[in-house]
């Protein structure tokens, strides 16, 4: 009864889609090298995983059929409310999917859009995916220093291009900015960083990742190089950390950051002692991590500012404000300022 069901949703998909097959003319290569149709207008496109979730919204929310996961009401305040209210539609990629091909058909999207790695298996997916429900699917690859194109392509296929190239411009002022304050900065003047996920800590990116791209960008040397594994993320162990000693280490989860000042095993580390713990903001969606996508921007001027002070004198409450109004379309008030950099000034 399902498979008839299914089968019907298709026909019905398909006989829709005639007339826009004949009137779409836009052939658009993605970065997994596909050639797609693209409709003559998207007015509804679905994101395949939460990097994708966050930059539509980002560039085009009022396209946007949903997210892959509905944001919590603390999210959702440093937003339009509309955006806030997104509905939740699941991811087709990824740890944790939890779409499929019958929910992206009652979906009825006119594009599916996923971004970030690209490689065999997205490629795959993204074949199966529009073979199966005749919707458009593009990849686009999604480096933070690759951010400007990223933005312009998106543009393209959303047929938002006056938007993305405005965000695209802050992506290249923000990124030309940062290279330009730290080419000066010598090797031994480069901190070394963890970013500890996770409520216990021992989660981190690996260098080279999507997932710690932030840090690279702005001349940190991150202590999880590639030998730990060829996953984004890795599980580590506090001998490793011991080991490493890292000079400053950034929090990504709440829970962690209230925690590391009253772990006996954390306070073996010199930087829990020095107080060079800081938790990263991550509203509406995280400056470093959480998801890797653009929302990252502002966490290259606010971890610049935080390891390099007197190349990067600029406030960053000026600079949060600035990018809140033009990515998310809402300035943040002094209050939720304050609740972002809550953990840049560690406990007295």
């Amino acid at each position: 009864m399902k498979r008839c069901g299914f089968a019907g949703a298709l026909l019905a998909l398909a006989i829709a889609l005639v007339p826009v097959a004949a009137a779409a003319q836009t052939r658009f290569t993605d970065d997994g090298g596909r050639s797609v149709t693209l409709p003559a207008h998207v007015e509804h496109a679905m994101p395949a995983g939460p990097p994708a979730s966050a930059d539509l919204l980002m560039l085009a929310p009022e396209k946007l059929v949903g997210l892959t996961r509905a944001l919590t009401p603390a999210q959702a305040a440093y937003l339009p409310a509309r955006d806030g209210a997104l509905p939740e539609l699941g991811r087709l990629t990824g740890r944790g999917n939890t779409v499929n091909l019958e929910a992206v058909v009652k979906t009825a999207p006119d594009l599916v859009v996923d971004l970030g790695s690209v490689n065999d298996s997205f490629i795959s997916l993204a074949n199966r995916v529009q073979q199966q429900t005749g919707i458009p699917y593009v990849l686009i690859a999604g480096r933070l220093a690759d951010t400007p194109a990223t933005l312009r392509k998106l543009g393209v296929v959303l047929g938002a291009g006056e938007r993305a190239e405005r965000l695209a411009r802050y992506a290249e002022a923000t990124l030309a900015l940062i290279k330009d304050r730290i080419t000066g900065v010598t090797p031994d003047q480069r901190p070394s960083v963890y970013v500890a996920r996770g409520p216990r800590g021992l989660e981190t990116g690996v260098a080279g990742s999507l997932n710690a791209e932030a840090l690279e960008l702005v001349g940190a040397r991150n202590v999880a190089t590639p030998a730990l594994g060829a996953r984004g993320l890795a599980d580590v162990s506090m001998e490793q950390l011991l080991a490493w000693q890292p000079d400053v280490i950034i929090a990504i989860d709440p829970a962690f950051y209230q925690a590391v000042w009253h772990d006996p095993l954390w306070q073996q580390l010199a930087a829990v002692r020095a107080k060079r713990v800081y938790l990263a903001p991550a509203l509406p969606f995280g400056w470093v991590d959480e998801p890797p996508a653009a929302n990252r921007l502002i966490g290259l001027r606010w971890l610049a500012k935080l390891l390099y002070p007197a190349r990067f004198p600029e406030d960053i409450r000026d600079e949060a404000r600035r990018f809140y109004a033009l990515f998310y379309q809402q300035e943040p008030s002094d209050a939720q300022l304050d609740q972002l950099l809550a953990g840049t000034t560690p406990p007295s």
